[in-house]
């Protein structure tokens, strides 16, 4: 499968924005970004005149790259949330918002997507007591997700528990001290605080 094996800080700068792909980092004064808010390459300071598809072309691939898909699976979300009843835009970033790494990142047990992933396809979790490890995995209202029981004694989730529950979207619940978390309602646009004008990669694919 293909893997994007570049720096992540190069795509933040090439969107012009804070992707917040490498998790604490980006927070810091390190972060690539924070330095050298430009596009890469020797022509990134250039003012260039965008047409319209070249910002609709950004926005795909701004959505693409805070969620850690390729086209190939992207497209596949867009076609999907074209069939499914309501706002194609906000259907097909629902269906994002429920691919099972980005919970996990939700919850705050990972620092990144990137991270939850990992953590994800190491198969760390299961889903209503069943062992998933695909990261891709689309999350229903009332799942359980939880850490396996043999690996909660890992130093990396024995730390999460001594962590107090940041602000969780209004769709989640998540329980530090048992490693668990449910799924109480489907995300609307409202609980998606990404800033992604999704009604131009709509726009860009029914072209």
């Amino acid at each position: 499968m293909a893997k994007y094996t570049d720096s992540k800080c190069r795509l933040c700068r090439r969107e012009g924005a804070k992707l917040f792909l490498k998790g604490e980092r980006c927070y810091k004064g390190s972060c690539a970004f924070e330095r050298r808010p430009v596009a890469p390459g020797q022509h990134g300071m250039a003012r260039k005149k965008i047409s319209e598809y070249g910002l609709q072309l950004r926005e795909k691939q701004k959505c693409k790259r805070i969620y850690g898909v390729l086209e190939g699976q992207f497209r596949k979300y867009y076609e999907k949330a074209d069939r499914m009843k309501g706002i194609t835009g906000e259907n097909m970033l629902s269906l994002l918002e429920r691919r099972l790494d980005n919970v996990i990142y939700r919850m705050g047990i990972g620092s990144s997507r990137a991270q939850s992933r990992q953590l994800v396809t190491h198969a760390h979790f299961t889903v209503n007591g069943k062992n998933v490890n695909i990261a891709s995995y689309i999350v229903k209202v009332g799942d359980v997700i939880a850490v396996k029981e043999n690996k909660k004694d890992n130093k990396f989730f024995a730390e999460i528990k001594q962590l107090k529950v940041g602000v969780m979207p209004k769709w989640l619940e998540f329980n530090p001290e048992t490693l668990t978390g449910k799924i109480i309602a489907l995300p609307t646009r409202e609980d998606i605080d990404i800033t992604i004008k999704e009604h131009m990669i709509v726009e860009l694919y029914s072209k």
